[in-house]
């Protein structure tokens, strides 16, 4: 089979029978068509003449430009390539896939976004607390960056998950459950909204044991959690960008940066492996060099 018309073929069946959205496919229609224009320039017209040495020479071809792709074109370009020979091997037109054996590009690292202690100070302080909806948004925020809980989490939390005056009952994923400590700044933020909102917003709503309720006494949901933070940021004068992870990513880069054991804070975050709390590890050029200067013997 022609490779233009195996080209159609794929995409056909990546629009109708996977439900791709229009721009993927057209994306993958640009990527297949570089390839085929590729082989064509080696006088290779037909799949079943296409070989691994072939597509390894391409996807070598293309990680070597100048200047280099990016890492996310890269991996979709090579996504493209094995999913069309994948495709063709399934359905009986070529006898094997001869990209069987092409790794995918290894994707940049991307470190998580946190907050400096100052920029948190200023987030936690931002809703006011003479308010009731204020007062409800700084027991929130004080309760993520006190206990790095997912904002999931944390709108899954019902009053009773609050077993003492120190610590917390967080169920994570897969109904995972941890518990975590609850810092003198969050309890007494929790404190007070408990005992001075809380209560009037129940009173609006259908009986619920959720701890965090909306203007409505509703369970607080997702979309006005986030809000809650967005407003914060915005009345702190945050000009990087804030998410509810932001909180988490701050939280465990604060205690490892306070000396806490990378183990403990994989605990504390409910993180099944050490290796993703380890991204939170980062140590930056110029602390590494005041590192260096200060413990190597001769280092000035």
């Amino acid at each position: 089979m022609r490779l233009d018309r195996a080209v159609d073929d794929y995409l056909r069946h990546v629009a109708i029978e996977r439900g791709l959205s229009a721009h993927t496919v057209e994306a993958y229609r640009r990527d297949l068509a570089g390839y085929a224009t590729w082989l064509g320039e080696h006088e290779v017209t037909d799949v079943v003449d296409v070989t691994p040495a072939l597509v390894a020479a391409f996807a070598a071809e293309r990680a070597s430009m100048d200047p280099p792709p990016a890492a996310s074109s890269l991996a979709r370009l090579q996504s493209s390539v094995r999913g069309l020979h994948r495709f063709l091997a399934r359905e009986g037109v070529a006898e094997q896939d001869p990209s069987v054996r092409l790794a995918p590009p290894k994707q940049p690292q991307k470190l998580p976004k946190a907050l400096t202690i100052d920029q948190t100070e200023r987030l936690l302080h931002a809703p006011s607390a003479e308010e009731p909806i204020g007062i409800r948004d700084r027991a929130l925020l004080e309760l993520l960056y006190a206990t790095g809980a997912r904002v999931s989490e944390a709108i899954g939390l019902d009053v009773d998950d609050l077993q003492s005056g120190e610590v917390l009952r967080l169920r994570g994923k897969g109904n995972k459950e941890r518990i975590v400590p609850v810092g003198s700044f969050a309890r007494a933020a929790l404190d007070a909204y408990l005992t001075r909102v809380r209560p009037a917003l129940a009173a609006k709503g259908r009986a619920t044991g959720r701890l965090f309720l909306g203007a409505r006494g509703a369970p607080l949901s997702r979309q006005s959690a986030w809000l809650v933070i967005q407003k914060a940021a915005d009345g702190a004068h945050l000009t990087s960008h804030v998410s509810p992870h932001t909180l988490r990513h701050s939280f465990a880069t604060h205690l490892l940066q306070g000396g806490a054991d990378v183990r403990v804070v994989q605990e504390l975050l409910g993180h099944a492996s050490v290796a993703t709390t380890q991204i939170y590890t980062h140590v930056s050029p110029d602390t590494l060099r005041d590192m260096y200067q200060s413990a190597h013997p001769r280092a000035v």
